[in-house]
């Protein structure tokens, strides 16, 4: 298919709820009906690179099984794999899914990473349906067959028989239903010899480096895992720590760059952030160290600074004692507009309901969810063929307030308040020398600023060879990546290098 895809504005058949609901809790009583297991393919082509590729689009669910093998829930994916491969050996599987906790994968189905995506107004406010679902030429089926998952009770992901939340909506729980999920996929689709990888985005970074350590120890290497706008280590945000400013400062700046708030503004972004990384990492985290005990002078003198680096006024950052938050930072920047900046990606900015409270009462970043939820569900329904009576959970808000913070340490009984999956990843790759991991960054993204993944995954246990394993890549977005359509250009030429390079190291030999 080339041609656009205008969808009407009453389109979404089969839907008996809204998409953001939370859905009702299964009886208790009785367990939940056991579907089988279903499937339905149809065949498409997309031009990517100049190269017709012809594919098949399989919309279907898989069962998981508990302890005594009986199924305890279903699990939505959607794959893309390529037509006409003689040997599924030569040819990569990625499995990719959003985050949360609790939210579904249609904004990385229809990101453009996949062969069709939701055309977006870049950077501000996408008008109302009918939206226009389009075929991606950025799409990465040219390098990896794809297969988005929604996680258990999300999408169209559903408990079964006496399956319950509690054996899915925790960190080291959701890591073994993925990990459960991905081993039947591979049997049922004779894919064991294909080279595997993980691509997920926010919460599902978290996902990945502990599934990565997971799948190692069931006997399954992974040949790469791609973090997009990644959360690691939870104690870096815990009350009482200094390292949340440190780390958000250089986005801070890069927002106040882009918004035009700098005293004087520097032509390179990249060559300015640099500057701030080693303005926050040193003179401005001692400023931080003696907390309220700082002098006066040295106070004031920090404020000056700051202000040329972020573009918020002397005496507000005098006032918050230097430190100031991801959302006071959106409040204050656009203030004198009456404007707020949003969360996930801080280019969008949105009117100010209440110009005298200390934070935004919304993210104006949030603007594109209704274009991406609605054009997923009128593609799946009408481009993928796919019928349901089921109602589609993009975000399940019970999941999220019961989720499991504890996390198993790596090869270890001790359990820890908050997962720190960076020592999971860490440990993946010293058990998998070959084991590649790529960091896609976005400049303007408040929710998982860059700088703490940088901080996350310079700070863990590998020797320096296994350390140039890990890359980053940044980009001019923000928390998703793929809605500027530059950036979502950018990202695909990185990720094919990062493709082929990992398939090249792999037949050179393992770092030591």
């Amino acid at each position: 298919m080339s041609r656009a895809i205008a969808l009407p504005a009453l389109c979404l058949l089969m839907v008996s709820v809204a998409a953001f609901a939370t859905p009702p809790k299964p009886a208790t009583s009785a367990p939940a009906p056991v579907p089988k297991e279903r499937s339905v393919s149809t065949q498409h082509s997309v031009t990517i690179d100049g190269r017709t590729i012809h594919y098949t689009a399989t919309a279907g669910t898989i069962l998981l099984r508990g302890k005594d093998n009986q199924p305890i829930g279903s699990m939505f994916y959607v794959a893309y794999t390529e037509d006409g491969v003689r040997n599924r050996a030569d040819r990569p599987v990625t499995f990719l899914y959003n985050g949360g906790p609790g939210a579904s994968s249609n904004w990385l189905t229809m990101s453009g990473l996949g062969p069709y995506r939701v055309r977006l107004v870049n950077g501000a406010a996408t008008p109302p349906a009918p939206y226009s679902v389009v075929p991606s030429h950025q799409s990465i089926l040219n390098d990896t067959d794809l297969v988005f998952v929604d996680a258990m009770g999300t999408g169209f992901s559903h408990l079964v028989g006496k399956g319950t939340g509690k054996m899915f909506w925790g960190v080291d729980q959701d890591v073994r239903s993925f990990g459960q999920f991905i081993q039947r996929y591979l049997t049922q689709n004779d894919r064991w010899n294909s080279p595997l990888f993980l691509y997920g985005e926010s919460y599902g970074t978290t996902r990945s480096a502990g599934l990565a350590l997971y799948l190692q120890n069931q006997g399954i290497a992974v040949n790469g895992v791609i973090l997009q706008s990644s959360i690691l280590n939870y104690f870096d945000w815990t009350p009482g720590s200094d390292n949340k400013y440190i780390f958000t400062l250089p986005t801070f700046a890069a927002l106040a760059w882009y918004h035009n708030k700098l005293p004087n503004k520097p032509a390179s972004l990249p060559a300015f952030v640099q500057q701030v990384r080693e303005f926050a990492d040193g003179p401005y985290a001692q400023a931080l160290r003696p907390g309220n005990q700082l002098p006066k002078d040295q106070l004031d003198a920090m404020a000056q600074k700051l202000h040329r680096l972020i573009g918020l006024p002397v005496g507000y950052l005098e006032r918050a004692n230097l430190r100031v938050t991801s959302s006071e930072f959106r409040k204050e920047l656009m203030l004198p507009e009456r404007e707020q900046l949003g969360r996930y990606d801080g280019r969008y900015v949105g009117v100010d309901g209440n110009a005298i409270s200390a934070t935004p009462d919304s993210d104006p970043s949030n603007q594109i969810s209704p274009a991406l939820n609605q054009g997923y569900l009128w593609y799946v329904f009408h481009v993928l063929k796919w019928k349901t009576n089921r109602a589609y959970v993009g975000l399940n808000f019970e999941a999220y307030k019961t989720w499991d913070w504890h996390h198993r340490m790596p090869d270890s009984r001790r359990k820890q308040p908050l997962p720190d999956v960076a020592a999971d990843l860490a440990a993946a790759m010293r058990k998998n020398p070959y084991l590649q991991v790529l960091s896609e960054n976005g400049y303007f993204d408040l929710a998982t600023p860059f700088h703490a993944t940088e901080f996350d995954l310079s700070h863990i246990t590998l020797s320096p060879a296994l350390q140039k394993h890990i890359h980053f890549a940044y980009f001019y977005s923000g928390h998703p990546i793929y809605i500027n359509p530059d950036a979502l250009k950018a990202m695909h030429q990185v990720l094919d290098r990062f493709y082929s390079d990992t398939l090249k190291d792999d037949a050179k030999g393992p770092a030591n």
